[in-house]
Formats: structure tokens, C-alpha cells, sequence
């Protein structure tokens, strides 16, 4: 597990792997100066959206020793999701 860094009182613990791809998601659309939606799912079966915007603080921690695969078709994927209306749900990404 991984964690998800947002403003400086929130943080949401991901998976490595999700956290990985998530990242270089973050990183492309961020640095294109585009803001998007991402919904997590967390431990009580809730869910948190949050706005990812190139004028919030963002941070990623890995807790793994090695970085996970990433997987170019699931990146593609991500990043349409995180493009449409309703944003980028980790939960139906199938990771």
C-alpha cells in the first residue's frame, strides 16, 4: 500500500501498483495544466472524490522496494476516464 498525498490535511491509502499508474495519469494531465476527478473507494465501502488540480499540493508515497509494472493499455484507459465527465474511478478500473 501506497499513499495518496492531496492538500495538506487529506491522504488515501491506494495499492502500489493503482498508486503507480495513478501517478503518471496525475503527472500528464497535471503538467498540461488540466484538473481532474478521481474517485476512491475506502476501507468502510465509502467513497471519496476528489478534484486533482494543477493548484493543489500532491504527493505519492510508495511503500514497496520495487516499482510496480505499468501497463500501457491500462494507462490509455485511465486516461480517458480521467478526460470524460465523470472522471477517473479507480474502483472500475479493474486493477
Amino acid at each position: 500500500m501506497g499513499k495518496l498525498g492531496y492538500d495538506a490535511a487529506a491522504s488515501f491509502e491506494i495499492e502500489d501498483r493503482v498508486l503507480a499508474h495513478l501517478r503518471v495519469v496525475a503527472m500528464n494531465k497535471l503538467r498540461r495544466g488540466e484538473s481532474f476527478m478521481v474517485q476512491i473507494s475506502n476501507a468502510t465501502g465509502g467513497r471519496t472524490w476528489i478534484l486533482l488540480s494543477p493548484s493543489m499540493p500532491l504527493w505519492f508515497q510508495f511503500y514497496g522496494s520495487r516499482g510496480p509494472h505499468l501497463d500501457t493499455e491500462l494507462l490509455e484507459t485511465m486516461m480517458r476516464a480521467a478526460s470524460g465527465p465523470d472522471g477517473l474511478n479507480l474502483a472500475a478500473m479493474n486493477l
